[in-house]
């Protein structure tokens, strides 16, 4: 037991190795941690770009400091994996469908997340304890040193490295080119060569309530059917009025408007779930195709395209038939 508690900071220190180096690998943004629930007053840029080196940075100190700096950079891991577990608890709860970025790759918050991060502040409570007792320079690596209980100190390491690692194919990411409707993989059918999948872009849209998000994480949580319409489009008229049936026809699927304006400077801005998303800089056409209003874009849970753009009435209302019918293969009724 003496081993496996001055084991506790080396591999805590390794999960925090394995995160930031992941984190640099695929940096987060501020709309990530907003997102997650992080308070705003931490959700600066310099704050954001500086996490992984941080992680990194307390890492080395856990692994080379004992003594009373050993305990100084336990007690601050203690706080850093409970803030850790306190906001992925608190996303859990909010939503069955939230996910991080934990680990650089985005998953979803499942209660395997939960026990890991609570595995991970056990093992900060136990560095702190027995930190401060190891040598002030070499740490807990010179006390571990000529201990013949490594073993159990492995076994930690293995079941960390497992609890990081392992993801329940319930909830595994999706592999790329199969969108998740429904908690099903499902794609629109089309001819080989016909329509190639391409990565939904990871720009800044705003949700009608004025907070920030990226497109490609908000996608995460499920699949969306982004309907882009203007105020004075008499084409977009017949779109807009059909968005109640359409909704009501697929509601594994968060059909949203796509606005220009600003939210306070439109009269199509929807406050209510599922929020209108506006992007008065024009990312999100900008950064997928050029298009004539109204249009629709579907896009997958997986980070891919799934269908369109199309533009007009028809081809939108034969898109959403499209997307019932892989759900439920047949298309849906008619009303006479």
């Amino acid at each position: 037991m003496t081993s496996l508690l001055a084991a506790a900071p080396l591999i805590l220190a390794g999960v925090l190795i394995a995160s930031g180096v992941a984190k640099l690998f695929r940096p987060e943004d501020a709309s990530a941690w907003e997102e997650l629930g992080v308070p705003a007053v931490l959700r600066q840029r310099w704050l954001v770009r500086s996490h992984p080196w941080g992680e990194i940075l307390l890492a080395l100190a856990l692994l080379v400091f004992g003594g009373v700096l050993g305990l100084l950079a336990a007690t601050v891991a203690v706080l850093l994996f409970g803030a850790y577990l306190v906001l992925v608890w608190r996303r859990r709860m909010e939503s069955a469908d939230a996910s991080c970025n934990c680990f650089g790759a985005r998953q979803p918050i499942t209660w395997l997340t939960i026990v890991r991060n609570g595995w991970f502040l056990l093992l900060a409570i136990l560095s702190a304890a027995v930190s401060w007792t190891t040598p002030l320079l070499g740490g807990p690596a010179a006390a571990l040193a000529g201990d013949r209980g490594w073993v159990l100190a492995l076994a930690a390491s293995a079941v960390t490295v497992a609890l990081i690692l392992w993801h329940p194919a319930s909830v595994a990411a999706p592999e790329a080119g199969v969108p998740v409707v429904g908690g099903s993989a499902h794609v629109i059918e089309a001819e080989p060569g016909e329509y190639i999948r391409t990565r939904t872009p990871a720009v800044p849209v705003q949700f009608a309530d004025g907070r920030t998000v990226n497109l490609r994480q908000l996608a995460a949580r499920g699949p969306m059917l982004l309907l882009a319409v203007k105020e004075g489009c008499s084409s977009c008229t017949p779109v807009i009025a059909a968005v109640p049936r359409w909704r009501a026809l697929l509601p594994q699927v968060s059909v949203r408007f796509l606005l220009w304006p600003a939210p306070e400077n439109s009269t199509l801005t929807e406050t209510a779930e599922p929020q209108s998303l506006h992007d008065p800089h024009m990312y999100v056409q900008g950064s997928i195709a050029d298009w004539a209003t109204p249009a629709a874009v579907l896009i997958g849970a997986d980070g891919y395209l799934a269908g369109g753009p199309v533009s007009g009435f028809d081809a939108i209302d034969t898109m959403v038939d499209d997307i019932y019918e892989s759900l439920h293969g047949e298309r849906p009724a008619r009303n006479a």
